[in-house]
Formats: C-alpha cells, structure tokens, sequence
C-alpha cells in the first residue's frame, strides 16, 4: 500500500504559479494553516483562490498571492470582515467572484461530478448575477423558467486539515462538521492534507471511525504530520480557535507595516518554532472551543 506521507515544504511545492487552490475549513474552523505559512514562505503567487475563507485568505491577501479570489465570505466570526482580506477588496486590485455560499457549494459540487454547471434557483433576482455577468441562466427542459447555472469550480489543489490520518491517505474528521470539506477534495486533481495525528491504520476498523471518513483515500494525494496544524483557527473536538492570537493579529492590519511584523513574528518560522511563539503545543489544545 503506498505511503503517502510527506512534509509540508514537499506538498506545497506542487503548487505552481497561478494554479487555482481551494481550501478547506470554514472562517476561523479547521483551517489548514501550517500549510496557509508554508505557502507564505514559498515564492509562489499569483493563484487563485477557492474558500469559505478565514485568515487563510487574509493573510495570503496581506503577502501578495492572490490574484483572483473566489469566496462566499471572509471571516474571523468574532471579527466579522478578515482585516487583511478588507484591506486587498477596497484596494480593488483583486479580481473576485464573490458567491452565495450554496452557489460555492453546488460549483465544488459540479467540480467533483465532473459536470459544467449545476442549476439552481439561488441567486435568482439577486446582484449576485449583475456582479458575476460569467455566470448564467439556463432554459429548463421540462418547464419553462430559468435557473442559475452555476459553474463548476474544479481546483488544480486542494488544502485541508483534519484530526487523523494514516499513511494511505485515510483521513478522518471528528468535529461536528464536515463543512465542505469533502466537495473540496473531490473537485481537485490533488489534494493535500495535514493531519494532528497519524495513526495506524487499524484505527479506521472501528465502526465510530470509519464512519468518520468523509472520502476515500485514492482522493488523497498527500499526508502530511502537522499537530496542530489548524492554529490559530480551531480543530474540534481537540481545540479551540486563539481568540486572542486573532485579536492581535486584526490588530496589526491597523499598523504601519503591520503584516511584515506579524510575519517575521509567526511565520517565517519552522512549525516548531511557531508553535513556541504561541504558548506551545499544550496550550493550544487548552484553548476552548466556541459555544454557540
């Protein structure tokens, strides 16, 4: 059975200059962020980018990476607008597709059916339509109205975190929501996933966990051992998002040369070393996570 395990640096070096990445997670939730600092660190650049997006879109707004962003929001939650994603959408030099998220849900979904469009009444009557003119209506065949066609999103990589993972590319998720992680992985030529444990693969004979995996190795390109990986965003059930490391981080986009310090503080680091800058892998898993 292949051993699909590699670093971090070895994944993200298959990411190649204006390839089209998504990433998995939710706003501040399971974020694959060791590999978000990888790519930081990488000279790569001008992608585009697929997400339900957190500060995984901030910062590689705030370092130039992006040229296209295609998103259905950009939130840290408690911070509702991402500082650095605000600061690159009212610089207008983005190019974006911004989406309902159930139009992103059903463009991943088409994506991993290998199918042009899915049609659907979201959006109908909307400005999402007046702002996305490439996105179109469709004659019914069996009535006649129109839909939203929405297009399908496909992904040359895909990026996502979950809690386990072995070395055959098994991964399982064990937080109270998928998200759209799985749509993501699906609609991807590769796809690369950090994991905050590897286990054995005996692990997954159990039916609690098998029932935990939400798509089958052979979708999995890449494994790659990252604990805590998710940091500073969450990764229930083992922890919670940094409240305080966001906070200080949005505080930064206020300064002047405000992202290179915050970079030569956290990111241009090994993840060992970035996890000492943060209190250490013990205290993120102290960290609570959100109650809603």
């Amino acid at each position: 059975m292949a051993n699909k395990q590699m670093s971090a640096a070895e994944a993200v070096a298959q990411i190649k200059d204006g390839m089209t990445v998504g990433f998995g997670g939710w706003g501040p939730r399971r974020k694959p962020m060791a590999l978000v600092r990888e790519i930081l660190r990488s000279p790569v650049k001008d992608l585009t980018v697929v997400a339900y997006g957190g500060a995984d879109v901030g910062m590689l707004c705030a370092a130039g990476k992006v040229k296209k962003l295609i998103f259905a929001f950009v939130t840290l939650d408690f911070i509702p607008l991402e500082p650095y994603f605000r600061q690159a959408r009212q610089s207008g030099k983005l190019d974006v597709m911004e989406i309902d998220e159930g139009m992103m849900l059903l463009g991943l979904r088409a994506a991993a059916m290998r199918v042009p469009f899915i049609p659907s009444r979201i959006g109908l009557g909307t400005d999402v339509l007046t702002r996305n003119p490439s996105i179109r209506l469709v004659d019914s065949p069996y009535d006649d109205r129109q839909w939203v066609a929405m297009p399908a999103l496909p992904l040359d990589v895909a990026l996502v975190h979950v809690d386990k993972a072995d070395t055959r590319g098994v991964c399982q998720v064990n937080g109270p929501d998928v998200y759209m992680d799985e749509l993501f992985v699906r609609a991807a030529k590769q796809s690369f996933v950090s994991c905050d444990e590897m286990v054995d693969s005996s692990h997954f004979e159990s039916a609690e966990a098998s029932r935990q995996v939400f798509w089958e190795r052979a979708h999995t390109t890449g494994v790659v051992h990252i604990p805590a990986g998710a940091h500073p965003s969450s990764c229930a059930p083992m922890y919670g998002f940094d409240v305080k490391h966001f906070k200080e981080y949005a505080a930064t986009a206020k300064e002047e040369g405000g992202w290179q310090k915050y970079a030569d503080r956290f990111v241009n680091w090994t993840h060992e070393e970035y996890l000492e800058r943060v209190g250490g892998i013990d205290a993120v898993r102290k960290l609570p996570l959100p109650v809603f």
